[in-house]
């Protein structure tokens, strides 16, 4: 295993079967992506590879990002797209406290139901945010992770919700967030980087992408 996690940018082929059933099944993604994984990684495999990933629309285009510790793209489907792979360790090396950089994350934004005191033992439902309460928990969230958002803006994005036999009955609402922020804890942030940030991870949800943000 490398010291890193790596990053696999894969620009989907439009036209490839595969890509079709995958867009419209998370759960279905999530298979494809742990192809890219090693296997015999025991329980929880997705934890144990440090996978994460994220789906980048545009009008024009559709780029899967999947984060490891290690990554074969050899093992995508035949035709799924073509695929750029790099280590994060230049970038874990640059980060420093105050560096102003670009992020963009998708996330799962949630907040455990509080229940009556008479039923004081039992844990409440697991209920999704938007709007103001989903900026409130990401500004929360960043600032633990070791970010002073500056500028944030949330983009709704297509709910996940798992299909298929066994699959959760929860439906993930995402949300995605670009912005400026600086970099207040670098250590804290190497974790939120590798471990991913909230739930839905299965799903689309926690990676952060950070880039170095433009100065004048």
């Amino acid at each position: 295993m490398n010291d890193h996690p790596q990053i696999a940018r894969i620009h989907l082929n439009p036209h490839s079967r595969d890509v079709h059933r995958d867009l419209r099944d998370p759960t279905q993604m999530h298979r494809t992506v742990m192809r890219l994984a090693p296997d015999d990684l025991g329980d929880a495999p997705r934890r144990q590879a440090g996978l994460l990933y994220r789906l980048d629309e545009t009008d024009t285009t559709t780029t899967l990002l999947v984060q490891a510790t290690h990554l074969d793209p050899t093992r995508l489907p035949h035709g799924y797209g073509t695929c750029e792979t790099k280590s994060l360790g230049p970038m874990f090396t640059a980060l420093r406290k105050g560096l102003a950089v670009r992020y963009r994350i998708v996330l799962s934004p949630t907040k455990r139901e509080r229940l009556p005191l008479q039923e004081k033992g039992k844990r409440g439902r697991v209920l999704p945010l938007t709007g103001p309460d989903a900026d409130q928990w990401w500004l929360r969230r960043a600032a633990q992770a070791g970010l002073d958002l500056h500028i944030l803006t949330p983009t709704a994005t297509e709910p996940a919700r798992p299909r298929g036999p066994g699959a959760s009955a929860m439906r993930h609402s995402l949300t995605r967030y670009d912005g400026t922020a600086t970099v207040t804890d670098p250590h804290a942030l190497r974790d939120a980087i590798t471990g991913g940030i909230g739930r839905g991870k299965p799903y689309g949800a926690g990676l952060l992408s950070l880039a170095p943000a433009a100065t004048a």
